[in-house]
C-alpha cells in the first residue's frame, strides 16, 4: 500500500491583551491548535495522525473506536476516516440510543460515513478486554483499534509535535487534560526552563499520572485539580458566563468541558498570584469546538454558549 503522508499545518499564536492581564503583569498567548483542521481539529488530529499512518502501514481499511453520544473523539475519527479514506465504526455507550433520533454529533459522524454499534453500559466497560474486541471482530471483520479518547504511543508521538521553535520563549505552558495523552506529548517536548500545567476535566485524576509516568520521566509539570467543576461533563453558570465573556473580550471561542475549564482555572491562578510578574504563558487550545453544538442541543432550555 502507498505510504500515507499527513502534514498538519503550523498554527498561529494569538497574543491576548486586557486590563486584567496588564494589572497582573502577565503575558498570555494561545496556541491555536483549534485551527489545524476544520473538522478533525486540535489535539484529536495530533492524536490520530500516527494512528492513521500505522493503520495504513498495516493495510487496515477500517478504524474502530469508542465514545459517548457527544464524543469529540468519535466525531474526529469519523472526519479522519472521510479525509484519509478509511471506513469508520463507532462503538457508542448507551444501547438505548440506537432507536433514538441522532444527536448533532452523531448526525455529523454518520454523514461522514461512520457506522455505529450501540452497546450497553456494562458491555462498554469491557472495551479494553480482548474477549470483547474479538466479539467486535467477529461482527465487523478486521479493523484498526483506536482506544477511547485516542491515547496510545502513536497519539503521544503526534502530540509531541504541538510545541515548536516559536513556543520556546514561554515560561509556562497550560493544557486541558482528559486522558493525559496530549499533556504527555507536550511534556516530552517542553524545554528545561518551561513548566507545564495540566487542568483535568475530571474529578478523579490519579490514573492520569500512570499515563504520564509510562511515557516520560520528566517532572517539570503540575496538575491543577481545582477547576473540574465536579467532574467530567460538569459545569455551572459561572463557567458558561466565562466562556461567553472570553469570546466577547478576546475573540477566541472555548468549549465548556476542556478548554473552558482550563482557561477558567488559568485566570483563577493569575488572580491568586500563582505566577511571577512578567511571566510568559502559552495556553494550548486543544479544539473540540464541535462539542458546543451538542452542548447547546442538550441544554437549550437552560444554558447557551454563543457559537
Amino acid at each position: 500500500m502507498e505510504e500515507l503522508v499527513i502534514e498538519i499545518p503550523k498554527v498561529p499564536i494569538t497574543s491576548l491583551e486586557s486590563d486584567f492581564l496588564e494589572k497582573h503583569k502577565i503575558e498570555l498567548s494561545i496556541l491555536r491548535e483549534d485551527l489545524n483542521h476544520p473538522l478533525i481539529q486540535g489535539n484529536k488530529f495530533r492524536k490520530l495522525k500516527y494512528n492513521l499512518i500505522e493503520a495504513n502501514r498495516l493495510n487496515q481499511k477500517t478504524l474502530l473506536s469508542f465514545g459517548g453520544a457527544y464524543s469529540n473523539h468519535i466525531h474526529a475519527v469519523a472526519a479522519a476516516g472521510k479525509a484519509f479514506g478509511f471506513e469508520t465504526i463507532g462503538v457508542i455507550r448507551g444501547e438505548e440510543l440506537a432507536d433514538k433520533e441522532r444527536n448533532v454529533t452523531l448526525k455529523d459522524a454518520e454523514k461522514m460515513g461512520m457506522k455505529f454499534h450501540f452497546v450497553t453500559r456494562t458491555d462498554y466497560r469491557r472495551k479494553t478486554e480482548q474477549s470483547f474486541i474479538n466479539e467486535l471482530k467477529q461482527k465487523f471483520g478486521d479493523f484498526y483499534l483506536v482506544p477511547e479518547g485516542g491515547t496510545n504511543e502513536f497519539a503521544i508521538k503526534g502530540c509531541e509535535e504541538i510545541l515548536n521553535e516559536e513556543t520556546q520563549p514561554f515560561n509556562y505552558i497550560t493544557c486541558a487534560m482528559g486522558t493525559a495523552g496530549t499533556f504527555t506529548g507536550i511534556l516530552k517536548s517542553t524545554e528545561e526552563n518551561q513548566k507545564l500545567l495540566g487542568f483535568p476535566a475530571l474529578k478523579d485524576y490519579e490514573y492520569l499520572l500512570k499515563t504520564i509516568q509510562k511515557y516520560t520521566n520528566k517532572s517539570n509539570y503540575e496538575i491543577i485539580n481545582a477547576f473540574h467543576f465536579g467532574g467530567f461533563g460538569k459545569f455551572n453558570e459561572d463557567l458558561i458566563s466565562f466562556v461567553n465573556n472570553f469570546k466577547s473580550e478576546y475573540g477566541v471561542m472555548l468549549e465548556p468541558l476542556y478548554t473552558g475549564k482550563m482557561m477558567f482555572g488559568l485566570f483563577g491562578l493569575i488572580k491568586q498570584g500563582y505566577f511571577e510578574p512578567n511571566a510568559k504563558i502559552l495556553a494550548v487550545h486543544t479544539g473540540g469546538l464541535q462539542g458546543i453544538k451538542g452542548f447547546n442541543e442538550r441544554f437549550k432550555n437552560k444554558f447557551n454558549i454563543e457559537f
